[in-house]
C-alpha cells in the first residue's frame, strides 16, 4: 500500500498521541516505508494548540531513538476524510471522536491503539500528564507494539479487522 493515512488522538495532544506518531514514523522508516505512510497527530481539546510536545515525552523518546516534533492541534471535521484510520488512545477520545465523526465513518475508521497490539491485553494507554517518567516509557512501549498491527491493518490484513 502507499500513502496510507493515520492520526493518533488524545485529550490535549502532548503527551500520548505525539509519542505514538513519533513511534508509528519511526516504525515505518525502519521497514523503509516511510514514504508509504501520511502520520499525524492531534487532540480532542484544544488546550495546547501550537505546543511541542511535552518535555517529558520528548526526553523518553529520544532515550528510544524518536524524535517527537509535532506541534499540538485539535482534531478537525476533515480528519476524518482525510485520513485512512484515526486512532484514540482511550475510551473518552473514542467516544469523543464517535461524536464528531460524519455518519458512516466511525465504525470503519476509529480504533483504540491498543487494539492492534499483538497479545496482551487490550485497552487504554493510560495519561502520563500527572505522573512520573515512568508512564511516558509506558506509553512509548505500548505505541511500539501496536505499530506494526497498524502498518498491517493499513495494508489491509484480515486478521486485524
Amino acid at each position: 500500500m502507499s500513502d496510507a493515512s493515520v492520526c493518533f488522538v488524545c485529550l490535549g495532544n502532548i503527551c500520548r498521541s505525539p509519542t505514538a506518531e513519533g513511534v508509528f514514523r519511526g516504525f515505518v522508516a525502519s521497514l523503509g516505508r516511510d514514504d508509504d505512510f501520511v502520520v499525524d497527530s492531534a487532540g480532542t481539546e484544544a488546550w495546547h494548540v501550537g505546543e511541542p510536545a511535552d518535555k517529558r515525552a520528548r526526553a523518553a523518546a529520544s532515550r528510544r531513538g524518536y524524535e517527537l516534533t509535532s506541534r499540538a492541534r485539535q482534531v478537525r471535521a476533515d480528519d476524518f476524510e482525510r485520513f485512512d484510520l484515526v486512532v484514540a488512545m482511550d475510551n473518552d477520545n473514542l467516544a469523543e471522536l464517535r461524536a464528531l465523526a460524519p455518519p458512516g465513518l466511525a465504525a470503519r475508521k476509529l480504533r483504540l491503539l491498543r487494539s492492534f497490539e499483538p497479545d496482551g491485553p487490550k485497552g487504554e494507554v493510560p495519561d502520563p500528564y500527572y505522573g512520573g517518567d515512568a508512564g511516558f516509557v509506558t506509553v512509548i512501549d505500548m505505541c511500539e507494539r501496536a505499530a506494526r498491527g497498524i502498518v498491517e491493518y493499513l495494508d489491509g490484513d484480515p486478521r486485524n479487522d
